[in-house]
């Protein structure tokens, strides 16, 4: 370990990004979160939302300033003043919806995980190459600041070789919560473990193998799994989520020469450590511990950036890597038993 710090982090400022005019589909948790992001944060413009459920957009747009709420989703994405369409919606409709904008000559951001399955992800890549428009996940952690120090260290060599990467996430949800319900593709893996799946795939690429091993929850969906994956070049990595209970929430990742660790809570801007195998040196990236309006906006300036530069895709988070992802979802869910068919799943 060389270096006398860490490197700094490349991303643009939010407020420089041009702006573009966005419609929400799905006035729900996140949509309120990422309008407040972007409110906060950027220049970009939140100009019309929809919900099945037209009092529901309504108050939507008029808690947020927005000038125009509509009744469905194809109306949403046939307004002419909407450049971007970012889908908020509970995940069993991601590949609708993504279809949807996309048929309608809009650009998508489509809300983490893209779909169910890489199967879904591959046709939402099809079409959004098909219509030539910009589509990407909104795994909004690899969007972050931090991440790309992350990503400039294995770059640099920093950790020598990596060898190994560990990572859990765990919540604790209220009784009557979606996560429960089956038919929301329900259980912690699409939730919350979609996030360590994406953090060892975006570092060490597809898996190789895949062991894992769940317990199922009485309400019928998974309730907690762990998994273990062997990737390219003799890497391995360990990842584990559950709905019982809040874990570390962190990243390590093992190199021959340190040793990094995304602090918790991982997904959310916060500090980095590396330290050397031998414990001599320890190098730190400090960002403000924040939550998803300190952070939310970052993905959606790098799809303004890029949609204004004429690229359909973001190498930040490309719809390949969202795939990858999924495919090792896929295995995992094979291996547990969930084939989320009360989803509306039909691989």
């Amino acid at each position: 370990m060389d270096l006398a710090s860490l490197p700094s982090p490349r991303t643009p400022d939010s407020m420089e990004a041009p702006p573009l005019r966005w419609g929400v589909m799905g006035p729900g948790w996140i949509a309120e979160r990422f309008v407040e992001s972007l409110q906060a944060h950027t220049r970009q413009e939140v100009v019309a939302v929809g919900s099945r459920a037209l009092p529901r957009a309504q108050d939507f747009a008029t808690r947020y300033g927005i000038p125009t709420a509509v009744g469905s989703y194809e109306e949403l994405a046939q307004r002419p003043e909407v450049d971007i369409v970012y889908v908020a919606t509970p995940h069993p409709s991601h590949l609708e919806l993504a279809l949807l904008s996309l048929d309608a000559g809009k650009h998508v951001l489509v809300e983490k995980p893209i779909g169910l399955s890489a199967g879904q992800a591959r046709q939402i890549a099809a079409k959004a190459a098909e219509t030539g428009l910009f589509c990407a996940e909104a795994m909004w952690t690899l969007f972050l600041p931090k991440w790309d120090v992350v990503r400039q260290a294995l770059e640099l060599g920093i950790l020598g070789q990596v060898k190994s990467i560990h990572s859990d996430y765990g919540e604790s949800f209220p009784e009557g919560h979606r996560v429960f319900d089956p038919a929301l593709a329900g259980g912690p893996l699409l939730d919350l473990g979609i996030y360590p799946l994406s953090f060892v795939t975006s570092l060490l690429g597809p898996h190789e193998s895949i062991a894992a091993l769940g317990r199922p929850d009485p309400h019928g969906v998974n309730g907690q799994l762990g998994a273990t994956m062997t990737h390219a070049g003799g890497a391995l990595s360990v990842i584990s989520t559950t709905l019982y209970g809040f874990l570390r929430n962190d990243v390590t990742i093992v190199g021959t020469e340190a040793v990094l660790t995304v602090e918790p809570t991982h997904h959310s801007p916060g500090p980095l450590t590396v330290r050397s195998v031998d414990g001599s040196r320890t190098l730190t990236y400090d960002e403000p511990l924040g939550d998803q309006v300190t952070g939310l906006h970052f993905q959606a300036t790098e799809a303004a950036r890029r949609i204004t530069a004429g690229e359909r895709q973001t190498p930040l988070r490309t719809l390949e890597s969202s795939i990858i992802a999924l495919e090792a979802s896929d295995e995992i869910r094979r291996q547990i038993g969930d084939d989320m068919t009360a989803a509306g799943l039909r691989e």
